[in-house]
């Protein structure tokens, strides 16, 4: 009984660590794909900053930041001439945003703001109310509010410090929605999965999952980046439900074998798919040190002492001796160069790696013979010259 019971838990085991296996190389559908027609959509809008504490805009070289200060001032009722405009608190800026997919009249989204014109800094500044409008020119929203940034700048007329970047800002739920995108979804049938990155397996693999768990449709492979979902006669739900069911499938995901190499910065980046065929490695430095003293060797003492010279009558030098040493004198005191030579090479072993090893394999192996990321992606390209890396090498 004992025995059975030992047995059955061996098996259990390996039924788990298989199914863990399994688990750990798929990926939810919801993160690897998207539904055709659901988006974000981009919005951009002009706007003006003020309150700004003497950083703004020169308007006296800003002409856009000087007319649309004279526009908000008109449109407030007030006329203002054009000579007494010297203001240095406001600044022009671009208003950017995303809409997203199924967005309501006054749902609250991000706006980023960025100088256009010569502000130094946004901090503290407010946005006036800018409409941010989308491809098609409508108005989708509206943004106005304070406008905080990640960074500080302080100076004088000597010079200043700025951490960070401080002309470009954030308005956190800065702008409301005034106009929603039409969506038919429910009122469809059918819908398209695309694949964020085109692959045959990961496609089929995904057509074949859903037909496996979801009964009340049909999935089937369209190319390398789309599923096309159909429901069945069955279904009574909503499409917005049938998302719901297939959006949580788990998916095993297939990648190609890439192997990325950064030279600049020595980094080296390898799939789980890479595979070499059988190829031996060996790989050392050779360094050659080159080192020049000079030998001193000084006379006796008591040396007699060299000869002296009348006023105005030059000196009586050494006569070179062989060798190119220098001999002075009254004594015998010798120079004589001397140049070293060492020559180091590295021994390293040549490395056998066996065809079909995995990434784990072929790590473990470089590193039995010490190189250095660097070095790898020196093997690496003369590997995939070799051809014998399977896997395409991509250097950035």
């Amino acid at each position: 009984m004992k025995k059975d019971i030992g047995k059955y838990f061996l098996i259990l085991l390996a039924v788990i660590v298989t199914w863990s296996g399994a688990i750990a190389d798929a990926a939810r559908i919801k993160d690897v794909a998207l539904i055709n027609g659901v988006r974000d959509n981009q919005l951009i809008g002009y706007g003006i900053v003020v309150g700004l504490a003497g950083t703004g805009d020169d308007l006296t070289k800003n002409v856009f930041t000087y007319e649309t200060l004279i526009n908000v001032m008109n449109r407030q009722g007030l006329t203002v001439k054009s000579t007494a405009m010297k203001a240095d608190n406001v600044a022009a800026v671009m208003v950017t945003a995303m809409l997203p997919a199924f967005a309501k009249v006054g749902t609250k989204i991000d706006v980023v703001v960025s100088s256009v014109g010569s502000a130094k800094s946004l901090m503290g500044g407010t946005l006036l109310l800018a409409p941010l409008r989308g491809v098609d020119g409508e108005v989708y929203a509206v943004a106005q509010g304070p406008v905080t940034i990640g960074g500080i700048s302080a100076g004088g007329a000597g010079g200043g410090a700025t951490k960070n970047h401080t002309t470009v800002g954030a308005i956190s739920n800065g702008a409301f929605v005034e106009r929603e995108l039409k969506y038919e979804f429910n009122q469809r049938r059918s819908l398209v999965i695309s694949l964020q990155k085109a692959d045959f397996t990961t496609a089929t693999r995904m057509a074949s999952a859903i037909n496996k768990s979801i009964d009340f449709v049909t999935a089937r492979q369209l190319d390398a980046f789309s599923v096309h979902v159909q429901a069945k006669d069955t279904y009574q739900g909503s499409l917005s439900e049938l998302v719901y069911f297939i959006e949580s499938l788990d998916v095993p995901v297939d990648t190609a074998a890439i192997v990325v190499l950064n030279e600049k910065t020595g980094t080296v980046v390898m799939g789980d798919n890479v595979r070499i065929s059988t190829v031996a490695v060996a790989h050392g430095n050779l360094s050659i040190q080159i080192k020049e003293d000079a030998k001193v060797s000084q006379p006796l003492p008591f040396a007699p002492a060299p000869p002296r010279t009348a006023p105005g009558q030059a000196a009586v030098l050494p006569a070179p001796v062989p060798g190119g040493a220098i001999v002075a004198p009254g004594g015998q005191t010798v120079v004589v160069p001397q140049t070293t030579v060492t020559m180091t090479e590295e021994k390293k072993q040549l490395m056998l790696l066996p065809q079909g090893v995995t990434i784990y394999d072929v790590v473990k192996a470089l590193n039995s013979i010490g190189v250095s990321p660097r070095d790898l992606i020196t093997i690496l390209q003369a590997i995939k010259a070799a051809g014998a890396l399977q896997a395409d090498l991509r250097i950035i």
